[in-house]
């Protein structure tokens, strides 16, 4: 479940940090890009070493992620 989450929370922060993009929000796009890439760098080691199972649990987080991000940016 661990995998799931931070997949998720990565993806997440990726919708999030497209829509600081496209309002110019300078700050902020840099602070949301440092966790992506950490989270990332993180992952990367797990996830190059985990079974097929935890890596389709990953790409669930991931997809989760993805539509949480937008679910939470279409209601503001």
């Amino acid at each position: 479940m661990k995998l799931f989450f931070q997949s998720f929370t990565q993806v997440g922060l990726v919708a999030v940090n497209t829509w600081l993009i496209s309002r110019g929000y300078i700050v902020s796009v840099f602070l949301v890009s440092f966790l992506i890439s950490l989270i990332w760098a993180f992952n990367v080691a797990k996830v190059s070493i985990s079974t097929t199972r935890e890596k389709i649990i990953y790409a669930l987080g991931a997809g989760f992620g993805a539509i949480t991000g937008l679910l939470i940016l279409k209601s503001i």
